[in-house]
């Protein structure tokens, strides 16, 4: 599964950029920043503004509403290495609101051969819930040998739910620092099942927000279309790949995987929300400018 522990550092923020941007109200823009800065201009003119039909490879199409601008992969990729992030070649681009509150949904897809779907029949939320805090709890001695708190996964924000007539799941986990009571990180993930692989729509927020959040990645969920050929009743066993895991590896060892590398490179998610949260609280910083800009329209 080292596709999914690749992709997850298109999601990583750098903390430790961002917080001195908006803290310095008053002074010039740092190099880091200013590259930032320029970067998201980029991504905002180069989005296509909803409503519009955004074709994903040639695989399937997603209709965006009014409410949504979708960035392309080269601006999505810089912004992201602007950042301080890579991205590979499952990385699709970025969905972001035309409004407040700013969240971002990261669009991959994974060529990982046909998936089986036989096991959500008998999966138990609480065995794969803890196949997550086990894999998370390994994990938290490679933090603690770099000096980096432990990290836990808390509970379910929504427990795994499969789709048999559609094949699209969704779950996700709260998870925080040890021993803080703060508003947990959100990974809202979802996943939409094909003939040769799956793309997967992960929303990032915040345990504050995820209520109202929550709905945008169901609408956007439903609103991606395999095309004719592709999709996950075309497969044909006699000449496809299938895959070699199954549903459940897609929440439970692969997702423990990556929320251990969450803290271990860049303190994670958790402390991305931090950042912005802070921002936001000083006002009329870069940062909060940054994510209070409109798309422009196209």
């Amino acid at each position: 599964m080292t596709l999914r522990l690749s992709r997850l550092l298109a999601l990583l923020l750098l903390s430790l950029l961002w917080l001195p941007a908006a803290m310095a109200q008053d002074s010039a823009p740092t190099p880091a920043q200013a590259e930032i800065d320029r970067a998201y201009v980029a991504a905002v003119k180069a989005a296509t503004n909803g409503p519009a039909d955004v074709a994903l490879r040639e695989l399937a199409t997603i209709r965006l509403s009014d409410s949504y601008s979708f960035i392309p992969v080269a601006e999505a990729s810089a912004f992201m290495r602007a950042l301080g992030n890579t991205t590979n070649e499952n990385f699709l681009g970025l969905i972001i609101p035309k409004q407040d509150p700013f969240w971002f949904v990261t669009v991959n897809y994974t060529d990982s051969g046909h998936i089986a779907d036989e096991d959500a029949k008998t999966w138990n939320a609480d065995d794969l819930l803890q196949s997550l805090k086990d894999g998370t709890e390994l994990d938290n001695k490679t933090r603690a040998e770099r000096g980096i708190p432990p990290f836990d996964v808390v509970g379910w924000a929504e427990k795994p739910a499969y789709d048999e007539a559609t094949h699209r799941l969704v779950w996700s986990i709260l998870a925080r620092d040890r021993g803080t009571t703060s508003a947990a990180t959100i990974n809202y993930n979802t996943y939409a099942l094909g003939r040769q692989g799956y793309f997967e729509l992960n929303l990032v927020t915040g345990e504050d927000t995820i209520a109202d959040d929550k709905k945008h990645a169901g609408a956007l969920l439903a609103a991606l279309d395999y095309k004719l050929g592709q999709r996950y009743t075309d497969y044909n066993a006699s000449t496809d790949r299938l895959a070699e895991f199954g549903l459940a590896a897609l929440i439970g060892g692969a997702a423990a995987k990556k929320l251990g590398l969450f803290a271990v490179i860049g303190l994670a998610l958790a402390k991305f929300w931090k950042v912005i949260l802070i921002a936001v609280a000083v006002g009329g910083g870069a940062i909060t400018k940054l994510f209070r800009r409109k798309p422009p329209q196209v």
